[in-house]
């Protein structure tokens, strides 16, 4: 609370006003948690109507091929002769009396059964996590683990298709933190692995962490309930666990995937045959071991959730079928902690999250050298958490006490009417990497996607465009078909330009991010955030006020130098892709983002002629964007707003961009002779808070220090 009041003194020591908040922290925790219940409800009736609002034949695709009138269980023979049921005969068994419900009533009750399912999950997992636990985290873990849980792709799955894979998941877990007599918790087990056999595996880890007689009693209730299945059902259980060796040549191509195995990655980098089963065979014994042996290490370290999510990760890669549904276990791969750093520790449950709640397209670019990981990301991270990632134990200094974060304090704000609100700490180090690779990689698919959505019809685009050249003839600045004929007629510049269109768009501001994350952490954090600031407003625009560019407006002349001659007597013509709304154009981003690019510059920038070269970016944007018609000249005042917006939200958000470190302060009262301050002009303090365990390693060194030239700012 201290370091936060500081801070927000030191910014705007006008504007800043806070009373004290302690007296208020029981309401704010109290309406935090509220909140977070409310968007558990909102997030179950979505998920309810998503659901059920599908029309009968696409919607709970497994559950009615098995109920359904025509259903496998209403059919006599053999559960498998179809290929359409997966389960193993002692779920056929369990599901054969639902066949005589309505069908209609049967699927609100299982989506509602499924949900309950799904709370009860997230809440036995909230009150599993190892001690010790703060009041706040106890209080809005349950929620937050509910709201996961709904949103991650295997539930979303299960729930689609009608699948059982939540209760397995939920009896182990009811085993391992709800029963504490070692014969029932051995039995739930055991029902567990009568459904999906792989989870026998958790018998295997309560033997080796002690509990000998829940694994004797697993291994019994897996028995009797197999063996029941094959007195009721003798053919079914010799095709299933005989013919299909445990059900894995049932239900789709194993190679295809949907199949986030070991098995399923073989086959799909092309391996069959002997080869590939022996190789399968000996990589899943290896992980096995591994895992198997972490997990216990982190079961005795007093880390049961994540020795059960690391025993489920093993059982995801190891199985020979491992379904989309069946991949709830890497989700609670997410209570672990690594990294000795406190900047580093969201790193491990951000990538978990983005791979269980995102598809692999949204992760990973369309790269076909990247097909391998893209492909098999679900299966990566549950190897990764069953054989790689360094979770720390709690035995651990860092368990409790990471590294802190370097933070810095800001300069006092220039504009004192101007009431700043920081919501963040500005921090001295460069982020990691691959979160924020990722990071970038998710918001600019977001961005793709949002910007595909915002679509609107021929006719209203058209209106606004012709609202657009209205006024641009009246300010006497319709350029637009000047030029764009001008530059056709010189080959070798509609080629530069066309190229400058298609590419630099891009490369600059990318190149850009890149060498400020490497050479001026602080600053590329700041300038980030500023474009993406401008990249959510531009989406705004994009929704509100779709327009069609010149290229796209009929009657006008205008020439696409870039695309082709367009047919205007289709009605579709605008729609030049699948990947792109054409009807995006105001504002526009290809000017605003290069006008971002030459604004860092030349702040950034420490040479004189560097900062010219970053000004000729958007010179060479605006002609480009204007030749080539694809945008009007008003686009780019649009563009220009929203990057001026994007700087200055960050400003208000994060204050000025240059910081003032420990050293330098103590650097500046050393040769500052002393003096007395009234309250007008005292300046107040800027020395920066380090922890204890930072301040054995050497500081960063300042990225923008006070009054040095610019040349040898960022260590010129």
């Amino acid at each position: 609370m201290e370091r936060w009041e500081g801070r927000r003194s030191v910014v705007n020591a006008d504007h800043s006003v806070r009373g004290d908040a302690a007296a208020d922290t029981g309401a704010g925790t109290g309406l935090i948690r509220a909140l977070l219940w409310l968007v558990v409800a909102v997030l179950a009736v979505r998920q309810a109507a998503v659901v059920l609002r599908q029309p009968p034949g696409e919607r709970f695709l497994d559950l009615e091929t098995w109920t359904g009138e025509n259903g496998v269980l209403h059919l006599t023979g053999s559960l498998y002769d179809s290929g359409q049921f997966t389960g193993t005969p002692f779920a056929g068994l369990v599901l054969k009396p639902l066949t005589a419900s309505a069908q209609q009533t049967l699927g609100v009750a299982w989506t509602f059964g499924s949900l309950l399912l799904v709370v009860a999950l997230g809440v036995i997992a909230a009150r599993a996590l190892p001690a010790p636990v703060g009041r706040r985290t106890a209080l809005f873990a349950a929620p937050v683990a509910i709201s996961l849980l709904m949103l991650s792709l295997p539930v979303r799955n299960s729930l689609h298709l009608g699948q059982t894979s939540i209760l397995p998941v939920l009896l182990v877990l009811l085993a391992c933190f709800a029963v504490r007599e070692h014969r029932a918790a051995g039995v739930l087990v055991g029902l567990a692995a009568a459904f999906q056999p792989v989870l026998l595996l958790f018998a295997a880890l309560l033997w080796l962490t002690g509990r000998r007689r829940a694994s004797v009693s697993a291994g019994a209730a897996f028995a009797l309930a197999t063996a029941a299945a094959w007195a009721a059902a003798p053919k079914d259980s010799w095709t299933y666990w005989v013919h299909h060796l445990a059900g894995a040549g049932l239900g789709e191509r194993p190679d295809s995937l949907a199949n986030q195995s070991l098995h399923g990655a073989l086959l799909r980098l092309g391996l069959e045959g002997p080869v590939e089963i022996v190789l399968f065979l000996v990589l899943s014994a290896a992980v096995v071991a591994i895992g198997l042996r972490r997990a216990v290490r982190y079961a005795q370290d007093g880390q049961l959730l994540l020795a059960v999510a690391v025993t489920g990760c093993v059982v995801v890669a190891v199985s020979p079928t491992a379904w989309q549904h069946q991949l709830l276990w890497v989700l609670l791969a997410v209570v672990g902690k690594v990294g000795k750093r406190a900047s580093d520790r969201l790193v491990w449950p951000s990538v978990v999250l983005l791979v269980v709640t995102l598809p692999g397209t949204m992760l990973l670019p369309n790269i076909e050298t990247l097909f391998p990981v893209r492909d098999n990301v679900l299966l990566l991270a549950a190897l990764g958490a069953a054989c790689l990632a360094p979770f720390l134990p709690r035995t651990s200094p860092y368990w409790q006490h990471p590294v802190p974060t370097d933070y810095a304090k800001p300069v006092a704000a220039r504009w004192r009417r101007v009431p700043l609100l920081p919501f963040w700490r500005r921090v001295l180090t460069r982020p990691n990497l691959l979160l924020e690779l990722l990071l970038i990689r998710v918001v600019y698919d977001a961005y793709a996607q949002v910007r595909l959505a915002a679509r609107a019809g021929r006719p209203l685009a058209e209106e606004h465009g012709r609202q657009i050249h209205a006024i641009e003839q009246w300010l006497h600045i319709d350029i637009e078909h000047w030029v764009n004929h001008t530059v056709v007629q010189i080959t070798w510049l509609r080629e530069f330009f066309d190229y400058y269109y298609s590419t630099f768009h891009f490369i600059v501001p990318l190149t850009i991010l890149g060498v400020l994350y490497v050479r001026r952490p602080a600053d590329y954090r700041w300038v980030r955030s500023s474009i993406g600031f401008a990249t959510l407003l531009a989406l705004v625009g994009f929704w509100l006020y779709p327009l069609a560019p010149p290229r796209l407006m009929p009657g006008l002349g205008f020439i696409d130098t870039v695309h082709g001659v367009q047919d205007f007597a289709k009605p579709d013509y605008g729609t030049l892709t699948t990947v792109t709304n054409q009807y995006a154009a105001m504002p526009s981003l290809h000017f605003g983002w290069s006008l971002w690019c030459g604004v860092v510059i030349v702040m950034l920038a420490p040479k004189l002629w560097m900062k010219a070269l970053g000004l000729l970016h958007p010179l060479f944007t605006i002609a480009a964007i204007v030749a080539t018609a694809n945008h009007w000249v008003l686009d780019a005042a649009g563009g220009a707003l929203v990057v001026s917006l994007g700087f200055g939200l960050t400003y208000l958000l994060a204050g000025p961009r240059k910081l003032l470190t420990g050293q330098d302060q103590m650097a500046g009262t050393a040769t500052r002779p002393a003096k007395p301050q009234s309250a007008e002009s005292a300046e107040p303090p800027l020395v920066r808070e380090r922890g204890a365990a930072e301040s054995a390693e050497p500081p960063e060194p300042a990225l923008v220090p006070e009054r040095e030239p610019a040349d040898k700012v960022g260590g010129k």
